[in-house]
């Protein structure tokens, strides 16, 4: 195998899963060698005889599950890059907290592995974020409906039924009316395409559509911002960072204010 390839770990209790990300991961371009485990116990047996670039880890397995042992090979002297390849789209902020540089949905597609490959290679320092993620982040920044996956089945959401948005990682959810997905694009993307259609940056994690905002309420010396009940998204109550507080209150009280104001004069 040549120095300038990766070696790759895949781990999946499922063997026909396994066997097709095993497939996918040896067909790509910068992939040398990948080494299998149907579990984690065996996959801390091959680490032990010889170490990888990357793995990539399914989340529910027996035993040990994925998220677990990302734990263990983040104490690693050289740990890999950490992929979850997973059918479950709700413990994205437990990967990215545990240092993943991807998050990947099945049912696989080859075209999205491979970017998880890049971003394996980028966070190696091997190449810089591939350009096509970069434009397909600000497609859906630019766009009024979004694509989203869940369970293999991509819908369309309207950006006028989201009442928050949340940060994981590089991801997002996005809280609607029809419920909650995860999309490959960072919270500061979506802050900069969607001000002007009345969404504002309220905490470094969270996003809010002002037109869902109930109000706002001093908790000691923290804020929160109040976000109204949306179809099978419920009311929640979201932290302002302290920075934010001022320009919030502009958005909400002071500007419609003026507005009247200004209507009533003319």
């Amino acid at each position: 195998m040549s120095a300038d390839l990766l070696r790759v770990l895949a781990v999946d209790d499922e063997a026909p899963a396994l066997d097709e990300l095993v497939y996918l991961l040896g067909e790509h371009r910068a992939v040398g060698d990948v080494v299998a485990a149907g579990d984690a116990t065996e996959a801390l047996r091959l680490l032990s005889e010889q170490a990888v670039d990357a793995a990539f880890l399914d989340i529910s397995m027996p035993g040990l599950t994925g998220m677990e042992l990302a734990a263990v090979l983040t104490r690693y002297a050289s740990p890999p890059a950490l992929v979850f390849v997973t059918a479950h789209d709700d413990r994205a902020v437990d990967a990215f907290d545990v240092g993943a540089v991807d998050y990947v949905l099945k049912p696989l597609r080859a075209e999205r592995l491979a970017q998880a490959i890049e971003r394996v290679l980028a966070a190696r320092g091997a190449v810089s974020p591939p350009p096509e993620e970069t434009a397909h982040a600000a497609e859906i920044g630019a766009a009024e409906v979004i694509p989203v996956e869940r369970g293999g089945v991509t819908s369309l959401i309207r950006r006028d039924s989201i009442s928050w948005v949340e940060a994981v990682g590089d991801y997002a959810r996005l809280h609607s009316d029809s419920g909650s997905y995860l999309v490959r694009v960072t919270l500061s993307t979506l802050e900069s395409h969607w001000a002007a259609a009345g969404f504002a940056r309220v905490h470094r994690s969270y996003l809010v559509a002002l037109p869902m905002v109930t109000g706002l309420r001093s908790a000691g010396t923290a804020t929160k911002v109040l976000v109204r009940a949306n179809g099978q998204t419920p009311e929640v109550e979201l932290p302002v960072s302290r920075r934010q507080v001022r320009e919030l209150k502009d958005r909400l009280v002071r500007d419609p204010l003026r507005s009247f104001r200004s209507a009533r004069t003319d």
